[in-house]
């Protein structure tokens, strides 16, 4: 078990240094922060005139329109909002896989706890749940500084767990998480592509923005295994004895496949899709994307 404040790595909030995570859709909430609202009010940024009726408050008058047009006219504001944000971190069994340097969960649990601290310091709200066979852990969604602690807290305690139902843990949230905001994934969705795309749909006819760090140890990418090899599953335990050199062609092939079609299936329903690979440095993969996004 690590240490909760080894996951929140100095060098990498260095490298982040005055990046934002900012809302691309609507979102709803209720503190002054970076993030368009769905409503309207008298806050913030400036959107537009609109002529005074009867009832309006007279100290939102724009006395200098009134001045050159000798009409009454009142200003109209949109209000910015604070983003709520639910991490969604994979704890099941093949999370624990490492080829070498970190493990999966490991490298997730550095990207949580640093996507936590970035959307903490801007002045938004922070969930954080963990799943395997079920949820493990719900924190929800806080703005106060000292809610990192409890993030922290419960990410240094995580260790992997059972197998994996990726699409009926992300069913149940998105009928939990009833407030529009963001809703970030961290897991290898080692799990059946078409049933887990239909979960992340369900996400987004919910009006959530979504976005997916699919994390891959790189030897699961480009299987670099030769001769008589055994391997074990994380979940099951199951065992199977093979020749590497058979498998390689038709593993890579597979694997491509598996990729494709989250890429499409994302980009299909508007959801960023952004693949990360264990033995990138996970604060460069993460500054890298949110430099994008920006």
């Amino acid at each position: 078990m690590t240490e909760a404040r080894n996951y929140l790595d100095p060098n990498a909030l260095s490298r982040l240094g005055s990046m934002e995570l900012v809302a691309r859709l609507v979102v709803e909430g209720f503190i002054t922060g970076l993030h368009k609202s769905p409503y309207q009010g008298f806050s913030v940024e400036f959107a537009e005139h609109r002529q005074y009726m009867p009832g309006d408050e007279i100290r939102h008058i724009d006395w200098k329109v009134y001045g050159k047009s000798d009409r009454y006219y009142v200003k109209k504001f949109e209000e910015e909002t604070n983003l709520r944000a639910y991490i969604l971190l994979d704890a099941s069994g093949s999370m624990g896989y490492r080829h070498d340097g970190l493990s999966k969960l490991e490298y997730g649990c550095y990207l949580a706890a640093s996507l936590s601290y970035l959307m903490l310091r801007q002045r938004d709200s922070v969930g954080l749940v963990t799943f395997d066979t079920a949820i493990r852990e719900y924190i929800p969604a806080r703005g106060e500084a000292t809610h990192l602690q409890a993030l922290l807290s419960t990410l240094g305690e995580l260790e992997t767990g059972n197998e994996t139902q990726i699409s009926t843990i992300f069913h149940e949230l998105a009928k939990r998480i009833v407030r529009r905001g963001l809703i970030i994934i961290i897991s290898d969705l080692i799990d059946d592509q078409q049933a887990v795309l239909s979960a992340l749909k369900h996400f987004r006819h919910r009006k959530h923005e979504v976005i997916v760090f699919h994390v891959l140890d790189p030897a699961e990418l480009a299987f670099p295994f030769e001769g008589p090899i055994i391997f074990r599953d994380l979940e099951t335990q199951a065992i199977l004895p093979t020749q590497a050199d058979d498998l390689r062609d038709a593993y890579r092939t597979e694997m491509e496949s598996f990729l494709q079609t989250y890429r499409r299936g994302c980009g299909a329903n508007a959801i960023d899709y952004v693949q990360m690979s264990t033995s990138e440095p996970f604060a460069h993969a993460l500054a890298a994307y949110l430099s994008h996004r920006q």
